[in-house]
Formats: structure tokens, sequence, C-alpha cells
């Protein structure tokens, strides 16, 4: 809970909410990139009332990730019943991704949550509550907007005579009616207000020109919208060990329902199934096409449906449901630990605390080794020497900053006639010590071109090439970090 901020959180979330709280609603400390500020608002009103510290932030992304498992239990114990609303609950709470994301101070998980207690909403059709709910996710984060339209559409297409074939009764969901509609619509409205809010005061609609080419110009190509779909459909049911839950209620559908003294045990209704899936399609198309990154906490607000659906299944199926359960909650808590033998983001497990630690370690070293050195890194320890506030360092450091830690990226650096006496780099990927995939050099090529992947050169080889010392150095289970020391400082400090 004191871990110093990570990656995103630092580059942008933290200095915006800092902004927020200093009365600024769009970040001047960093690019704006159009996120609606709500979860922002929420940390500046607890850093208000508790003081601005990793503990306080975390505290209260806690209380955010606790009323979004509260949304997934409601949700559940609606359409089944408290049995697999308890154990759904249970298994979104281990989910590797929700874990290690509910005290991050990004804002997927709670637009997740807000999302939950608006399909609660919809199931028990109470349009005004719907309307609200689906209005205050978007307000969270604006791709929950996708929600409330795939639900729309859903309707739509649900009131044609083909489906009412299949479900006679369909009318008794109010399918299809004003207010049932208008409930869907009326959330586009506070996201409509907030981006002309945004373009009034800096020119730009959907965030600041680069943030806008890496998540919609540069994702329109047909291969990279195909690959990236199979990459969706991988984090919707099977990332990281979700297949464990996937294949048993796969399995489970080979056996009967089961009878006890209450009879046939009962499904989720056909019509709340086929809604969440038209959520979990149109979800997974659409940040399929948009989107630079193929991160899996874009997924939240699905991942947690097909648990639900899963869990049913195998509830309703599997005499010896508790054990399945079991073991594919100790899947979850394997997966936060063990890295997957391919590459993913830090952010999905437990991870992203050894990269947390390994900065920590390095630069709080640099800073008492070199106290007025400038440093050449590359972002996010750019952010972290030069922001105190972020938890790495006690007084800001000067940086030279690169891309990465490319072979092309240090030569540059190198023969640059810009001054630097440390070099501080890093891991920028997870690269797993034997990849599944390192031999198919297609698939590394596609990666390249379409979704920023590079090769980060080792310490002792960016050693090699700045023509400096490594005189620190540190791995942790596939990541890590190094400190070189150029001759010129070697040279001055022997001279004192």
């Amino acid at each position: 809970l004191r871990l110093p901020y990570f990656w995103d959180e630092a580059g942008y979330y933290i200095p915006a909410a800092r902004d927020l709280s200093q009365g600024f609603l769009i970040p001047h400390s960093t690019p704006s990139n159009a996120h609606p500020p709500l979860v922002l608002a929420w940390l500046a009103l607890c850093w208000k009332g508790f003081g601005q510290s990793p503990l306080v932030t975390r505290s209260a992304m806690l209380a955010l990730a606790a009323f979004s498992l509260l949304g997934v239990f409601q949700l559940a114990a609606a359409v089944s019943n408290y049995r697999v609303a308890t154990a759904t609950t249970l298994l979104t709470a281990l989910y590797p991704v929700f874990f290690a994301q509910s005290s991050l101070a990004l804002v997927d998980l709670p637009a997740a949550g807000f999302t939950f207690w608006a399909l609660k909403a919809y199931t028990e059709r109470r349009s005004l509550q719907e309307a609200l709910w689906f209005g205050i996710a978007a307000l969270a984060k604006e791709t929950a907007i996708v929600v409330p339209l795939a639900l729309c559409v859903w309707q739509l297409l649900a009131t044609r005579v083909a489906v009412k074939k299949i479900w006679p009764r369909i009318e008794r969901f109010g399918i299809g009616n004003r207010s049932s509609l208008l409930a869907l619509i009326v959330p586009v409205v506070p996201l409509t207000v907030w981006y002309a809010y945004h373009y009034a005061r800096t020119g730009f609609v959907f965030g600041n020109p680069e943030f806008f080419a890496y998540n919609v110009q540069a994702t329109l190509h047909p291969l990279r919208i195909l690959l990236a779909l199979l990459l969706r459909i991988w984090q919707t049911i099977g990332y990281p060990n979700l297949y464990v839950l996937t294949g048993a209620a796969l399995l489970a559908m080979k056996f009967p329902a089961i009878e006890d003294s209450e009879g046939r045990r009962p499904r989720i209704e056909l019509f709340f199934q086929a809604s969440f899936l038209a959520v979990a399609a149109l979800y997974v198309v659409v940040l399929s096409v948009l989107g630079g990154a193929v991160l899996a906490r874009y997924m939240l607000p699905v991942v947690p449906l097909v648990v639900l659906v899963c869990v049913s299944t195998v509830w309703r199926r599997l005499r010896p449901w508790h054990v399945i359960i079991a073991i594919v909650a100790l899947a979850f808590v394997g997966a936060l630990f063990v890295n997957p033998p391919y590459g993913f983001s830090p952010e999905d497990n437990l991870a992203y605390g050894d990269y947390v630690r390994l900065h920590k370690r390095a630069e709080a070293w640099l800073e008492t080794k070199y106290p007025h050195a400038r440093v050449l890194t590359a972002w996010p320890a750019s952010d972290e020497l030069s922001r105190p506030y972020l938890g790495y360092v006690d007084e800001p450091v000067p940086v030279v900053r690169i891309d990465d830690f490319t072979a092309e990226q240090l030569l540059s650096a190198a023969d640059a006639k810009v001054h630097f006496d440390v070099a501080l780099v890093f891991s920028t990927k997870y690269q797993a010590p034997r990849s599944l995939f390192d031999r198919w050099h297609r698939w590394q090529e596609w990666k390249t071109r379409y979704f920023g992947y590079h090769i980060d050169l080792t310490p002792e080889v960016a050693a090699s090439i700045l023509g400096g010392t490594l005189v620190f150095v540190e791995r942790r289970r596939g990541q890590w970090v190094g400190v070189i020391e150029l001759p010129k400082i070697e040279e001055a400090q022997n001279n004192l």
C-alpha cells in the first residue's frame, strides 16, 4: 500500500489528479488524454481529507474496488442465486488482473464497477438507476459507454420477429419500450458534455494529438485489428489462467442440469446471457479497433460477466462444483505470483511490485551516489526522477530522455552532444526467459510493427555502447534495472 506509483499512474493519472486537486479540471502538468475526471476527482477529494501519499491513494482505490465487488455480487445474485454470487465475487476478487488493479490509481476498474451496478439495474428494469450508473461509469472512463450502446443495439435486435419466435415472452423484460431505450442512450449526454468542455478549453476533443494518433489513427490497419481481436478474445476467455474456469464450464455443458430437492437447478435467464454476450462482443470489437496498447485491464467490464456465466454453468451441472471453484481460485492465486511463459504487462499480476521496488532501490542509490548528476533514461523513469511526489526520490533529478533502450536509441545517445553523467537503464518490456513464441519470427515482426514491441539491450551491452561502467544492477523475475557511470564523472570524482 505504500509502494511508489507505477507506470501510467506516474505518467498521467497522479499528475492529473494533483492538477485537479489544485483546481484545474484539465491537466496542465501532463498532456491531457481527455479521460473524464470522475476517478481523479475522487482521489483529489481523498487527498484533501487525509493527505497526499501512496497509502491514501491506494486505500482510496481499494474502496472503489470493494464497491465494484459489491456490484459484482449484487448483479450475480439478481440473475442467479447467492451461492453463484458468492463464488463469482470470490473469483473476480482473485482474478489476477482485478487483484493487481484494485490498488492502482487507474480508471478501468472503477469504470467496470459502476458498470456492474448499472447492469444490476438493467436486469431489474430500474431505468432511472440504470441511466445514472451508466452515466457515472462513462465519466469514470469513456469506453464504458460501449456497454449501454451494446445493450441498446441488442434490444433493438431482440424486438425483431425472429427473436420473438425464440423467446415468445420477451416482452416481460420491457425490451424495446421508450423508457428502456432512453435509459441506455441518456448516459451519452454527460460524456458529450465533458468532451465539449475539453474541446472548448484545449481545442482537442479526444486528447492531445499524440494520444489520438497512438490510440486511433495508428490502429486502423486490417491486420493489426485482426491480431488485436485475437488478443482481446484470449484476454476475455483465457488470460491469465481464466481458461481453467472457461474450460470447466465447457466440460460442464456435456452434463445435464442437476436435480435436487428444489427441482432442476435453474440457469441464468437466456435473455440476460444474450445481453452479456452482446456487451462482450461489442466491447471486444471496439477495443480491437481503438487503443494503441492492448492491455488486459481494458477488459475488466467484461471478464466478470464471463466468470458469472461460467460459475453458474458449473454450479448447475456439476455436483463437485465447490472443488472446481477452489481449483480455479488456486489457479488465479498462482497466476498472481508466477509469470506466464510469454511477454505480458507487469500490471496484470504482482510483477508490477517487482518493477516498483527495483526502480525505488536503483533511483535512491543513484540519488545518494550522484546527487547532482544529469541522468540519461527513458519514460517512466524520467518522471520518477524529476517528480519527487511520485515516491522514488527526495529531490528532482535532471534527466535526458530517450524513447527506450534499443541499440538505435543508445547509439544515438552515445553519438549526441547532449551532456549526461549517468544512465539509468531498465527493462521497459517484460521478457520471459523462454517465450513460447520466440521462434515465430513473423509474430515478432507483427508485434514490432503494430504494437510497439522492441528488445531492450541488457545493462552490460548498454554500458558497452555508452562507453561507461555498470556500477549498479539488480534483476528480479524477468525485470532488471542498472546504473551506468560515464568516464567523465568518475574522473571528476578522482580529481576531487
